[in-house]
């Protein structure tokens, strides 16, 4: 069968996924590989979503999104950010995974580049590609912060480079951009000509210091496409919903692609969204307190192991480990860590080059579960000297 399948697709790999074999396998594994915050969607958005939908959001909805949620998101980000938005700079996505893909879908031309700090999120390059661009990898270090070098940054430059992508908190590092780094980037945006995707997905996840959105900063608002989603910083991950900001002859485009794939986001997640919102300040201190809690938890148990090398997280709930002085390559260092400590985690090779030789925590599940975690991977070095 594989004559039938498209050349895009033939080589392509699965990425990221839930070890369902593994989960199996062992019946006290810990999951520390996958991204999904454990905490189950406040109450009150469930019930506000319910009441909707017996009141009749069970139909299509604007294709756009419910007004009522894009007045919503407009009002937010000026409340939040002090930056004016207008409805006709939104798109609602079912996800801010869809959203990428359909932004990358209305830019790229078959061969364009688009340059992306690695370490990234693992999905970019399948997206990147299947929307017939090329993945360009710009190398970020621990020692840096997991910042981009501008040198770094400019040799990667050339003429067909159409765009980068920027994702601030970083998955998997647990990196957050300075305003010096950031206005380093919109300099040579403005200078070469080029759009910049915004992942901020989690944009209430920052720990340490204050998030600046990219499009806020002089000369960035028409060049900045920003991508949001509820899925992280509301508990939603399921509900499917995220938003588009960005200039409004982008958004019919984005709009027309939307189009072709969903039509529209489901109603009633919409409706979730729209609670949601209302309730942003509370959820952050009630539940994203808990998630920065568990990573500084974490961080000081990880920094105690002698042959793991930390880069303290700014934000985000992934911690993205060094396993150099183990001399174990990181998908042979994560195989041993599942059959000796019954711990899922994921390998950093999963998340570009520069993720070789580190692996990735997901700090989302309960705190009893971190300690006796973090206690297995402890008892883990009598295995590794003899590995």
């Amino acid at each position: 069968m594989q004559k039938y399948i498209a050349k895009r697709f033939q080589n392509a790999r699965s990425g990221l996924s839930l070890d369902i074999e593994a989960l199996r396998r062992y019946s006290d594994v810990i999951d520390l590989s996958i991204g999904d915050t454990d905490f189950t969607t406040d109450g009150r958005i469930i019930d506000a979503a319910f009441a909707d939908a017996k009141a009749g959001y069970t139909h299509y909805g604007d294709p756009k999104g419910d007004p009522q949620l894009i007045s919503a998101i407009c009002a937010a980000w000026q409340e939040d950010f002090n930056q004016a938005v207008s409805p006709d700079e939104v798109l609602i996505t079912t996800s801010s995974c869809m959203g990428m893909s359909q932004v990358l879908l209305a830019l790229l031309n078959p061969g364009d580049e688009v340059i992306v700090f690695a370490p990234y999120f693992a999905v970019y390059k399948q997206q990147i590609e299947l929307a017939g661009g090329k993945c360009v990898e710009v190398s970020t270090w621990a020692e840096d912060g997991f910042a981009p070098r501008e040198e770094a940054l400019r040799a990667a430059l050339t003429p067909r480079t159409r765009a980068m992508i920027l994702n601030t908190p970083c998955n998997p590092t647990g990196a957050a951009y300075d305003r010096n780094t950031l206005e380093m980037l919109a300099q040579i945006a403005q200078a070469h000509d080029l759009l910049i995707a915004a992942d901020e997905i989690y944009t209430r996840y920052l720990y340490d210091g204050e998030f600046i959105p990219l499009r806020t900063l002089p000369g960035m608002r028409d060049r900045v496409i920003t991508l949001n989603s509820f899925s992280k910083n509301f508990m939603m991950t399921g509900w499917r919903v995220g938003c588009i900001i960005a200039h409004p002859d982008l958004i019919r485009v984005f709009q027309h692609v939307n189009n072709g794939m969903t039509y529209t986001t489901p109603a009633i997640s919409q409706r979730a969204a729209l609670r949601a919102l209302s309730l942003r300040d509370e959820i952050a201190r009630h539940y994203i307190a808990q998630y920065r809690d568990r990573v500084y938890y974490t961080a000081d148990r990880l920094a105690g192991i002698p042959w793991i090398t930390l880069y303290r997280p700014r934000g985000t709930f992934y911690l993205f480990p060094g396993i150099e002085k183990t001399g174990l390559s990181d998908d042979a260092f994560c195989d041993l860590v599942l059959e000796e400590t019954h711990l899922l985690v994921s390998p950093g090779s999963a998340f570009g080059r520069a993720g070789q030789g580190h692996f990735r925590v997901a700090a989302t599940v309960p705190m009893d579960k971190l300690r006796e975690a973090m206690d297995r991977l402890e008892n883990l070095h009598i295995c590794i000297q003899n590995a």
